[in-house]
């Protein structure tokens, strides 16, 4: 079977031009979850209606305090058109020293459509990237809350908000996404203070930028996602030229997303490998539960602090941001970016050196294993990369430096059969960062994991077994002492089956999935969280909370 039956629906992603260049922390997550719930017997496969999306991730906390509600965004999507507005800041719940600021969309679409891409821009900032779920006959619904107080300073004053899910409606895919979506501030008090939060919150909007000359702490966030309709989608299956395979990438599926300034690498990053709702074939893993950070894009963030003294000078430089790996001239990336600026009010021009910049060498190759008759080719890739930069900044409480060290490596298997009726990948990429500045260092170790086969066997049936893991360890020290630790653990796995080239109605569709979400931490409520929920056939059958 070629890449276009077995792959077909991770194509699907339709993206608009310009805003997309080419998932909020849960997705219908309750206020609080129960805990323990065990749903009814599931269907013996999937009908024309099934529960709404959901997932184990746990909803943006909520301080009690006054709150004040405003709507960014509504609008039907059936095209390319985005959604244009305005938003004009409330007073009655401070002008901009919130304790919390939650952004959240809520959605609904019925029929037949595919997993569509979609961002939501204030002032130029991006806010929001997500992408949707793939609708019942019948009509689903769906939420996705995320924590914006860092974004303070566009939400502090009036600006233009634009907001697209490029989408396609005809006689076939008639789903008409509808969305909303609202910003409600939280006002501080004694019991829930401000937090700290940049100054200054700059789209990178062209690769050429000047800063406030006092600058003493710079952060770059991208939203990087591989997208577009072509096998960037899904990089990570990706083979050499010479290999004979259906997506190809001359130098394999290695990918890194850098940063530079000036030219200089600055930064460098493993991408999350997103699978989108119609990802691996297979829209019937992901039709109650998506994968991780499927509906909430998350950012790859850099500090890139070393470099504010260089950037201080009130001079025009260039900030640029790359894919490694996609092969010369191939679209397919969205690095929408964003810099958070913290300002040394004490001083208005903050001066200092970059003292420090050592590159490895990157290192990595892929393998190809031609196949024996009737056996399986093989392809075996690695590929690590490592950074160092470091930099001091003369600020009005005294010199303050900063070393940032990053290093990432992905090691991955893909196998495959003549035909692609077979198609497995086993992947692991690493992310490990630290970065001190003054006295505290704060390290985090990234890993993301990828377990998973589709087959087309007898009578078209197609069947996709998937196991995916996103998880981060952070450790912070003050003087070598430890003061706070963070742990993340996502996963999720899915097994579901089809009879693929048939109308909708003869698929004898049948699916389950489980998520299990933990988070442990000294700055977590009660130290403790951790989700579980399953499904069959679209039924929930189990959301339980063990802490």
């Amino acid at each position: 079977m070629r890449r276009h039956r077995i792959m077909g629906l991770l194509g699907a992603l339709t993206l608009a031009a310009g805003a997309l260049a080419g998932p909020a922390a849960a997705a219908g997550t309750p206020a609080g979850a129960p805990p323990a719930a065990t749903g009814p017997v599931p269907p013996a496969e999937f009908g024309t209606d099934w529960h709404d999306p959901l997932t184990a991730a746990p909803p943006v906390g909520q301080p009690a305090t006054r709150s004040c509600r405003v709507t960014l965004a509504e609008a039907q999507f059936r095209d390319f058109t985005p959604y244009k507005g305005t938003y004009t800041p409330p007073t009655d719940c401070g002008r901009s020293d919130w304790a919390k600021a939650v952004l959240r969309l809520d959605g609904k679409v019925k029929g037949r459509q595919y997993d569509r891409l979609g961002n939501l821009t204030l002032g130029g900032v991006e806010l929001l990237r997500t992408s949707t779920p793939e609708p019942s006959p019948d009509g689903i619904e769906w939420s996705v809350e995320k924590d914006v107080t860092r974004y303070r300073d566009v939400l502090s004053r009036p600006g233009p908000v634009e907001m697209l899910i490029g989408n396609v409606v005809n006689d076939t895919y008639t789903g008409v996404i509808d969305v909303k979506v609202t910003l409600t501030l939280y006002a501080a008090d004694r019991h829930n203070p401000a937090p700290d939060t940049p100054d200054r919150v700059l789209p990178l909007t062209t690769p050429a930028v000047t800063t406030p000359r006092n600058t003493e702490r710079l952060l770059a966030e991208v939203y990087a996602t591989g997208s577009g309709g072509g096998c960037e989608e899904y990089w990570y299956l990706t083979v050499p030229d010479a290999a004979p395979y259906s997506c190809k990438a001359a130098d394999g599926p290695h990918r890194e997303v850098r940063i530079a300034v000036d030219g200089q690498l600055a930064g460098l990053a493993a991408p999350f490998p997103t699978v989108w709702t119609g990802g691996w074939s297979n829209p019937f893993l992901w039709y109650v539960t998506p994968g991780p950070r499927a509906f909430d894009v998350q950012p790859i963030v850099y500090d890139l602090t070393p470099y504010a003294a260089l950037l201080n000078d009130g001079r025009e430089h260039r900030v640029e941001v790359s894919v490694a790996g996609v092969p010369a001239g191939q679209a397919g990336w969205s690095t929408p970016t964003n810099l958070l600026l913290w300002q040394d009010h004490g001083r208005r021009v903050v001066t200092g050196a970059l003292t420090r910049h050592e590159e490895g060498a990157p290192t990595g190759s892929s393998r190809w294993t031609p196949a024996a008759p009737g056996g399986e080719h093989r392809l075996d890739t690695d590929g690590a990369h490592r950074l160092t930069v470091a930099g001091h900044l003369d600020t009005s409480h005294g010199r303050v430096a900063t070393t940032v060290t990053r290093a990432v490596s992905h090691t991955s298997a893909h196998r495959w059969t003549d035909g692609e009726n077979r198609d497995a990948l086993t992947a692991t990429w690493a992310d490990e960062e630290s970065v001190t500045r003054g006295a505290t260092t704060t390290r985090t170790a990234r890993t993301y994991t990828m377990d998973g086969e589709t087959t087309l066997g007898t009578g078209d049936r197609l069947r996709t077994v998937l196991t995916l893991g996103d998880r981060a360890d952070t450790t912070t020290l003050r003087g070598g002492r430890q003061t706070g630790r963070t742990l993340l653990d996502d996963r999720y796995t899915g097994d579901a089956s089809y009879t693929a080239n048939v109308p909708r109605d003869q698929r004898h569709a049948v699916g389950t999935s489980t998520e299990r979400y933990r988070l442990y931490g000294t700055d977590i409520g009660g130290g403790c969280y951790d989700r579980t929920v399953s499904t069959a056939q679209g039924t929930l059958t189990e959301d339980r909370l063990r802490c």
